[in-house]
């Protein structure tokens, strides 16, 4: 039995996130994510013009006669949605934490493929992969995916996307749409994420608060390094070490945003202090003109 206060939330997502499927993104991801090639449908009778490389020689010879493949577009399709539930999540300078942000754009993504009748598959992931649901396509599969997406407790606090990107690579068989949603507060993954993107099509949906741009005056704080893999405690008092600051993590951001565009790595950036909407629906234009 599922508490109330979690139905609650549960179907608040789905209330203000499905009106958005129907009137906005439904025949945008319908337009952008095509079938991932071709599949047999029937054979028939050759007729003169018939392309000779579909002539199926096996039914041919039964039948005394030739009689060719016809295949068609492969319609459905598989997404994954892979899942930063760690601790950096938990932040949010102004009105909504990160984590909040996600749920709601993971349950966009989920409503618009099952209105497509794609199937949706979830990885949640911090230095582990904590949950993997099997992929799935009904409205009931895409609630539980946000009820675990809102409430599973992660086991730990720091982020290794590598691992979920591996994790991807064991359990996906075939080509697939695959978002990851993340702060990608993290390094080490750019290998793995090369290689999903070259066998899938894979865009990153990543997640940012202003207060990590511009820090505020809260006195002693702890940060982790990426280049250094060490934490350090920074006394945000100072207005210099603060500016310091602030130039490092927006030239990292760039460094990420330019490293995407080189390896052509599809890019969603989201803002927890705007509509994500308008990101999205954006990515959607811009691809859709490709």
């Amino acid at each position: 039995m599922i508490p109330k206060e979690i139905f609650k939330k549960v179907r608040n997502v789905e209330i203000r996130t499905k009106g958005l499927v129907n009137d906005l993104f439904g025949g945008k991801y319908q337009s952008i994510f095509k079938g991932q090639g071709m599949t047999f449908s029937e054979v028939r009778e050759y007729s003169a013009g018939d392309d000779i490389r579909m002539i199926d020689w096996n039914v041919t010879a039964r039948n005394n006669g030739p009689y060719i493949k016809i295949l068609e577009e492969e319609r459905e399709l598989t997404v994954y949605l892979l899942v930063d539930i760690s601790a950096s999540g938990d932040f949010g300078s102004i009105n909504r934490l990160k984590s909040d942000i996600i749920a709601e754009v993971a349950a966009i993504l989920s409503f618009s493929a099952t209105k497509n009748k794609d199937k949706v598959g979830l990885i949640l992931f911090s230095e582990e992969v904590e949950k993997f649901i099997p992929p799935q396509k009904n409205r009931s599969h895409v609630l539980r995916v946000i009820r675990e997406i809102l409430f599973h407790k992660p086991s730990f606090l720091k982020t290794d996307i590598s691992k979920a990107l591996n994790f991807l690579m064991q359990v996906s068989k075939r080509r697939s749409i695959v978002f990851v949603i993340s702060d990608f507060i993290d390094k080490g993954f750019w290998k793995p994420l090369k290689i999903i993107n070259k066998k899938n099509d894979l865009i990153g949906i990543k997640i940012s608060d202003p207060a990590e741009l511009n820090f505020p005056n809260i006195g002693l704080f702890k940060i982790f390094d990426e280049e250094n893999n060490q934490e350090h405690w920074i006394n945000s008092n100072s207005k210099a070490m603060r500016n310091s600051l602030s130039i490092k993590i927006k030239n990292n951001f760039k460094k990420f945003r330019n490293k995407c565009k080189k390896d052509k790595i599809d890019l969603i950036e989201i803002d927890t202090a705007e509509d994500y909407v308008g990101p999205i629906i954006n990515y959607f234009k811009k691809r859709g003109k490709k």
